[in-house]
């Protein structure tokens, strides 16, 4: 059999993980799909991810990526492989892979969103998908601060301590605040209205109560949206103005920012390529 490079999508709730990528003696995304593919192919393959998301982050857009010479049709991988996932994880989609597909440096771009549920009351049935914040947030403060991190910036002031790159420059194309889970774009409209059934609260008494951060960009450095999020609310609390965010990004220091924002309401929603 010729070997093919096969494309997947997954998606997953992060919150019994420890991120994306392999480590020893921790339960990682990666590697339950190595294991779910070498079980299914018979041999061992490894499989390879677009987004090294951290500990407790979802996604539903996540891109992997293996080479097999297996005689499976490509279009029942979703299936095969899903069946041998544990129920918090699931691949919606299989394909053959251009020729020379670079799966991280082909990228285009990412989206990410955030979910705040701001009720009074803990949303115990999405824990695993939002920030609790019981109190009002300025969502129109929030979201004039986040228009100024729009464009070619340098976000070193973002990124994690221990995130030692030296090139810290990264492209914002959308950063947005929203009260209501709303498509942007209509080549991702399913993708956005499954996060809109996932991040939305059923009972319609509760929907004015979830905001959405949605950042989209052609890369992130490490923990840079989560920190993000979490200047965007000491804003939106009243800690600081919109325009701190020009002082911030000034500084290229990651204590001038505000906190970071907790791992589980961080979603992948799509990568572009």
């Amino acid at each position: 059999m010729p070997v093919r490079t096969i494309k997947l999508t997954v998606q997953y709730d992060g919150s019994r993980y420890h991120g994306w990528q392999i480590q020893p003696g921790e339960k990682t995304i990666q590697g339950e799909l190595v294991e779910a593919v070498s079980s299914l192919v018979g041999t061992k393959t490894h499989v390879h991810g677009a987004s090294r998301t951290d500990a407790g982050v979802n996604a539903l857009g996540q891109v992997a990526l293996f080479e097999v010479d297996s005689p499976i049709p490509t279009e029942n991988f979703p299936d095969a492989i899903s069946d041998r996932l544990p129920r918090d994880i699931v691949v919606t989609a299989a394909e053959i892979a251009p020729r020379k597909f670079d799966l991280m440096g082909g990228a285009k771009s990412k989206l990410y969103r955030y979910a705040i549920f701001t009720g009074r009351f803990r949303p115990v049935l999405q824990l695993n998908q939002c920030w609790h914040i019981p109190r009002q947030l300025d969502t129109a403060a929030m979201n004039r601060a986040a228009q100024r991190l729009v464009g070619t910036k340098d976000f070193k002031s973002f990124a994690a301590a221990k995130d030692k790159r030296d090139q810290t420059v990264r492209t914002i194309f959308r950063c947005e605040v929203n009260s209501s889970c709303v498509a942007r774009d209509a080549s991702c409209e399913e993708e956005m209205q499954v996060s809109c059934t996932q991040y939305a609260i059923h009972n319609t008494q509760y929907e004015h109560d979830w905001i959405y951060v949605d950042v989209e960009g052609n890369a992130f450095l490490y923990n840079m949206v989560r920190n993000i999020v979490g200047t965007l609310v000491d804003i939106g609390v009243g800690r600081w103005e919109p325009e701190k965010i020009g002082e911030i990004l000034d500084a290229k220091d990651r204590t001038a920012a505000g906190r970071l924002a907790p791992p589980e309401g961080l979603c992948l929603m799509w990568i572009k390529y």
